[in-house]
């Protein structure tokens, strides 16, 4: 179900887990090699939280979720922003 942003039943939780979503999923489809997770709308609802979270949030769920994985952090943001 995309994350509407209209919902005003729409909570900050639904925000961190939407980013969180899309960090589990890049590292289960680039580092653990499971099935793949990553798909359109995990995307779209990861871009559309991260338009609301402050950095301090995104950082503090990309720093837990690489320590829970074992991934290095650089890794980490070299895997979810390519292109910087």
């Amino acid at each position: 179900m995309a994350l509407d942003l209209n919902d005003p039943e729409l909570e900050f939780s639904d925000l961190v887990t939407a980013y969180q979503s899309w960090v589990m999923a890049v590292i289960n489809d680039e580092k653990l090699g499971g099935e793949p997770m990553l798909n359109d709308e995990i995307v779209d609802d990861a871009i559309n939280a991260m338009r609301f979270l402050p950095d301090v949030v995104t950082s503090a769920v990309e720093t837990t979720l690489a320590r829970v994985y074992d991934v290095d952090p650089d890794e980490l943001a070299s895997l979810l922003y390519p292109e910087e």
